[in-house]
């Protein structure tokens, strides 16, 4: 039968089909949705980076074994306002979806509460868990660390993860206000694309084996990234490694890279996962924390600036009415045998 040249499916229909390829590669029910809902809110979202592009990483992580298709995860502790997970070195994202409505039923109970998942595999982006929290009327954060691919500030070779972080607070008439950055200058991910498609990566964003600067993809993928922000985000990345890593008893990304042994697999670590009730928090306030939040944010789009988001969310919006527009490639990258 003739190949698919493109094709536009629903978010369901998407996320469905990805489903699929998990499962026949003998992931089980947690995993496979999971996963293969994160990876089509990405598409459905216009994040390229972390959409069907990912699905064989994923894949090639679970066939060398370092990933557990088949885990479940556990709640090992839930007894006040910490919950500790035990993600069963499956992924961060079925472990995520075990522990929210504990997070959600906490965070409503003690006014704050927090996640540590241990031993899991990420990949992800951290919205969806933050948006996720977002939609119980909570605000998320959300941090991991990843594997040492990021040079500290003044430094030359790998030490930090790419590092991201995520934070969400919810809004009763719109979108939720949400940011997902890593602490590189850009996820190792895009400089992958960018490779893929035979482009140079922008000055300023990583250096070679050697420690000089490279434009050149493949020179920054065997080198070194580099922090956003100089020794800013060199000292929120470390902020993120002590948090996330040594503080949950989880692999710092030195550790996770040595673990794992390559940076072409997904490695395993920890993720940190906070939620805040905003009511409690401004119960003694003559004005509740969504109407100052309201301000702020009207306060912003006034001056002409764009709240962080705004373009995923839009992005979003086309999908749902339109469907999401995927080309030969990136079908090709959910199933090479897929056809009409």
């Amino acid at each position: 039968m003739e190949k698919v040249l493109a094709q536009t499916f629903t978010y369901e229909a998407l996320t469905s089909l990805i489903e699929n390829v998990f499962r026949e590669a003998n992931f089980n029910s947690y995993q496979a949705g999971a996963i293969a809902r994160v990876i089509a809110a990405a598409e459905r979202d216009g994040c390229k980076s972390h959409g069907v592009y990912r699905i064989a990483g994923c894949l090639r992580t679970a066939a060398a074994g370092k990933a557990d298709p088949t885990a479940v995860p556990q709640v090992v502790e839930c007894s006040g306002p910490i919950i500790k997970v035990d993600a069963k070195c499956g992924f961060a994202n079925a472990a995520f979806e075990f522990a929210l409505p504990h997070l959600v039923e906490r965070a409503r109970k003690h006014g704050l509460a927090a996640v540590a998942i241990n031993n899991c595999v990420h990949f992800a982006a951290l919205w969806p868990e933050v948006e996720a929290i977002t939609e119980h009327g909570l605000v998320g954060m959300a941090m991991c660390p990843s594997y040492a691919t990021v040079a500290p500030t003044g430094g030359t070779k790998p030490l930090l993860g790419t590092n991201p972080f995520a934070f969400g607070w919810p809004r009763p008439d719109a979108a939720p206000y949400v940011f997902d950055f890593a602490t590189s200058v850009a996820a190792r991910g895009e400089i992958e694309i960018l490779r893929r498609a035979g482009k140079p990566i922008p000055e300023g964003w990583a250096l070679d084996a050697e420690g000089a600067p490279t434009t050149d993809p493949d020179a920054a993928l065997s080198g070194a990234m580099l922090p956003f922000g100089n020794h800013k985000g060199s000292a929120i990345s470390t902020m993120i490694e002590l948090l996330a890593a040594a503080m949950i008893g989880d692999l710092t990304s030195s550790e996770a890279l040595d673990e794992l042994g390559t940076t072409t697999l997904a490695p395993r670590h920890g993720e940190l996962i906070l939620a805040f009730d905003p009511d409690r928090f401004s119960a003694q306030s003559s004005v509740a924390a969504a109407v100052r939040a309201e301000g702020l944010f009207d306060g912003i789009v006034r001056q002409g600036a764009r709240l962080p988001s705004q373009r995923r969310f839009e992005a979003r919006k086309r999908s749902l009415s339109s469907g999401i527009h995927l080309t030969a490639d990136e079908i090709e990258m959910i199933d090479p045998n897929l056809d009409q």
